[in-house]
């Protein structure tokens, strides 16, 4: 977890470069005789230490208005207005969406008239092209039409184009995030328990629908003298990811949120720190597919900390 600390670190060294005392080149380092002491600093001109409470509750600070800022984006998640399954929409023609748009093998071939106003890769787009799922943020999606993001989406082997408009009424009503401020009780020591193998459960999600959900483990906690669990998927950079449910779900706290604990040490540490709680993104948008929370993922505890609710003006 990232904190206010500024670490200074010795310059690199240059090619041919074999100084070994991290100083200048041609200055002569002065030692001291053996068993000298390095002088001390009085005590009183010493900076006192800032205790780490402090210091996580500034970084959570961060956190939280880093994340009000990047929901409200342009192409955040409330500027998502649809998700459209081609196998919905046989003729290739989606609700409110230039162009035509049709499945063949591994990619979505799109068709468009000069009247539809698309571009591709910021080129206007006139005739076919064959494209790929996008895999960056949709400000970067490669189909455009104006301000509008259209993004090939692929799940499960069927395929869809999502709409973000930065002109939504969702992403205009927007005012916050409620959050609970930083509490250190709610920053957690748990221990990550990995599969044998990895574990594929269905679950429901957002539209309706049930997929697959990949999982990787679970993650031991204590809370209030109680050991509970949470079974977590394991990203490719070695953090987890969780979607969960608590005592508050549907009535003071949104009915489900994710939760990002780091990579666990070599020991299988890892810090649960439920003050930084996510809101999924079906939250800002209900066009998103977000999973629900897996068997055994509804705490009976409560967990009055982190993203609770979008707030609208």
């Amino acid at each position: 977890m990232s904190t206010d600390d500024d670490v200074q670190q010795s310059a690199p060294r240059e090619p041919g470069d074999t100084r070994d005392d991290g100083g200048p080149q041609g200055v002569r380092e002065t030692r001291r005789p053996q068993g000298a002491q390095e002088p001390q600093e009085p005590q009183e001109l010493r900076e006192p230490q800032e205790p780490q409470d402090l210091r996580e509750g500034r970084a959570w600070q961060r956190w939280h208005e880093e994340r009000v800022v990047a929901v409200a984006a342009p192409h955040g998640p409330l500027s998502l207005t649809g998700t459209h399954w081609l196998s919905d929409h046989p003729d290739g023609r989606l609700p409110g969406v230039p162009g035509q748009w049709r499945e063949e093998g591994e990619e979505v071939v799109l068709t468009a008239a000069p009247e539809d106003g698309l571009t591709l890769d910021a080129e206007p787009l006139t005739g076919r092209a064959r494209l790929a799922p996008d895999r960056g943020p949709a400000g970067a999606s490669r189909v455009a039409r104006g301000e509008r993001r259209l993004v090939v989406l692929r799940r499960e082997g069927l395929w869809a184009v999502r709409d973000f408009d930065p002109g939504s009424a969702a992403r205009h009503a927007f005012r916050t995030i409620d959050a609970t401020p930083y509490d250190p009780r709610w920053s957690l020591d748990g221990v990550f328990r990995p599969y044998a193998e990895d574990r594929n459960v269905r679950v429901g999600n957002a539209d309706g629908r049930e997929r697959e959900l990949g999982l990787g483990g679970e993650v031991a906690f204590t809370l209030d003298g109680t050991e509970h669990t949470l079974r977590v998927a394991v990203e490719p950079d070695g953090s987890l990811w969780a979607v969960f449910a608590d005592a508050t779900s549907g009535t003071s706290s949104y009915r489900f949120r994710f939760l990002r604990p780091p990579a666990p040490d070599a020991q299988g540490r890892v810090k649960i720190d439920f003050n930084r709680a996510l809101l999924p993104p079906c939250a800002f948008a209900d066009h998103f597919i977000c999973p629900f929370p897996p068997p055994g993922n509804t705490l009976t505890a409560p967990v009055p900390a982190g993203e609770r609710n979008r707030v609208d003006a």
